[in-house]
């Protein structure tokens, strides 16, 4: 007799034992990089407004830098395998948002209008600086106490009720509060929050955690017409109430922003889920016919259709089309590399230019190249988004992240194209960038999900124990 050892099963414990490469370094290396850009950024502003370096530029680098490392320490220890882009991606898209938002501070114009208005002027960098810290203390909890995706998944109609409660908030006399003829803000103890940043979150672990379970009804498809595949008369539902609730999101709260982004979300969601075009058809149709029926009475979307279609030719009347024409005006005067960072005139937008309007700035300092830079930076996170949706074991996490990614994409694409003049203007905030609270906490958020999913897609498998009765085989000779 004479024993032999199984070659197969040393070589599946060895790949086990190795596992994949967690990308850790990779994702310093960036961060270096994401801290430097915005630093040099908050001196060439300091050079061109005031012809010195901004005294603050210190504590700048040091605050982003730490909040960068608390961010990377917390993604080493408890998400080791996640992916290495997004973090870096969205610390700099968070710096240069900081530093523009810095740059609008130092505007007279801005200054002046704030003083004659509230008698004071209060700078909005500071602010910005104390969210993104929120953001990120999110982003570690999220981190810390969401060990598992799929844990989400019990929560269902649970974060459908949760999301509806965050919806209609803004609607609560006494809470909610009017912006700029917006209902999406409520006030407490003296600050403004908007409950449907954190809701796109929330609804997205509703569609996923629901569409999971109802695909395969939602993919049969009933009948045939002129090409698409029609579903079921009684799997409409579901779509057919989100477009109600959409529309009446629109016509009470006069948010037309939010309506795009939660609509279009779950149209993806479903396209995704059961691979049927007909539902991205459907979808696009309700919605520009949703959008057709509500701008005929909704006067605040009415006025912003206006401003879209004609923006001169309303601009010495309307606020709405003095805005959109400083913008396309912003752009133009920024031409291919822009005139400088600190050196243009887009604060002549007014208090919406470090908000609604911040993507102008970029647009006329930065130019079409700075522009193209940003837009790379936003689909560089969405690409990550969907490469971990696909990278995802479990359906659940598939739908979560596509959600995800597809909610991020559609805020950037209305925030975008409604500043350029491509669509009417939404009210949203661009992600990261424009000041606003409770968009850069929610969209941290959002980040620290993402990264969970992919720390789980990209884990190795544990190594299975080792039997020495099955490495062992015995062999007995005639």
């Amino acid at each position: 007799m004479s024993s032999t050892t199984n070659p197969s099963t040393h070589h599946t414990s060895t790949i086990g034992a190795i596992g994949a490469p967690s990308r850790r370094n990779t994702e310093l290396a960036l961060l270096v990089f994401a801290v430097v850009i915005p630093v040099f950024a908050y001196a060439n502003v300091g050079l061109a407004v005031n012809d010195q370096v901004p005294s603050g530029l210190l504590g700048y680098g040091l605050g982003l830098g730490l909040l960068a490392a608390v961010g990377h320490l917390v993604v080493r220890k408890f998400a080791p395998y996640a992916d290495p882009l997004m973090l870096p991606v969205a610390t700099l898209l968070n710096g240069l948002g900081l530093v523009i938002i810095w740059r609008l501070d130092q505007s007279p114009r801005l200054q002046q209008r704030a003083e004659s208005l509230f008698g004071s002027f209060s700078p909005d960098a500071p602010k910005q600086l104390l969210y993104s810290a929120l953001g990120i203390a999110l982003f570690v909890v999220v981190l810390m106490l969401l060990k598992d995706h799929r844990i989400l998944q019990r929560y269902t109609y649970i974060s459908m009720v949760a999301a509806i409660v965050l919806l209609l908030l803004p609607l609560v006399p006494g809470l909610g509060a009017n912006v700029n003829g917006a209902k999406i803000w409520i006030s407490i103890a003296g600050f403004s929050i908007q409950p449907g940043e954190f809701a796109k979150i929330i609804i997205a672990v509703f569609f996923s955690g629901y569409l999971m379970v109802k695909r395969d009804a939602l993919a049969l498809a009933s009948r045939r017409f002129m090409g698409l595949y029609l579903p079921r008369g009684r799997d409409l539902g579901p779509i057919l109430t989100l477009w109600a609730v959409s529309l009446l999101i629109l016509i009470f709260e006069n948010d037309l922003g939010t309506s795009l982004l939660f609509f279009g979300m779950f149209v993806i969601m479903l396209y995704v889920a059961t691979e049927r075009t007909s539902w991205i058809v459907i979808g696009l149709l309700m919605s520009a016919g949703g959008a057709v029926v509500v701008s005929t009475f909704a006067s605040q979307v009415q006025v912003r259709v206006n401003a879209w279609l004609d923006p001169f030719g309303c601009y010495e009347t309307s606020g709405a089309c003095e805005q959109i024409g400083q913008s396309i005006m912003s752009f133009g005067s920024g031409g291919v590399l822009g005139t400088g960072l600190g050196q243009g005139n887009s604060d002549l937008i007014g208090f919406a230019a470090n908000s609604d309007f911040i993507f102008a700035t970029v647009g006329e300092e930065l130019g079409l190249a700075g522009v193209m830079a940003f837009l790379l930076l936003y689909g560089l996170i969405i690409e990550r988004g969907i490469r971990t949706a696909l990278a995802a074991r479990d359906p659940f996490g598939k739908l979560f992240a596509t959600g995800l990614s597809g909610a991020f994409a559609l805020q950037i694409f209305v925030v975008a194209g409604g500043v350029m003049g491509l669509i009417p203007l939404t009210g949203m905030t661009m992600p990261f960038l424009a000041s606003g609270g409770s968009s850069v906490i929610a969209n941290w958020a959002l980040i620290g999900i993402l990264l969970r999913i992919s720390d789980t897609a990209r884990r190795p498998a544990p190594a299975p124990a080792s039997n020495p009765d099955a490495e062992m085989t015995q062999v007995v000779r005639p």
